[in-house]
């Protein structure tokens, strides 16, 4: 069953961000993941309003923590430690 990888992100320091975003971009599509949502028009209606949200979507839950647990993605990720504030959650589609 496909999942949804979801990321709500304040960017603390745009350059460092950068380089997690050109790493993070392959990282994502070597496991599957296709991006349907990427810094795009939104309206915060309940929560802590991140100016940046992410959706791609995976095979699966278990392709997308595969991905965010691999060492493309998380050389990617030490780019994004302290240079941003972020939550991220995979939630599996019922389609």
């Amino acid at each position: 069953m496909p999942a949804l990888w979801i990321a709500h992100v304040t960017v603390t320091d745009a350059e460092a961000y950068g380089k997690y975003a050109e790493l993070a971009g392959p990282a994502i599509a070597k496991h599957g993941g296709e991006f349907i949502a990427r810094a795009a028009r939104y309206v915060q209606l309940e929560g802590k309003e991140r100016p940046r949200n992410v959706v791609a979507k995976f095979p699966s839950l278990e392709a997308a923590v595969e991905c965010y647990h691999s060492p493309d993605y998380q050389k990617a990720l030490d780019h994004a430690r302290g240079a941003s504030e972020r939550e991220l959650i995979v939630v599996e589609t019922t389609e």
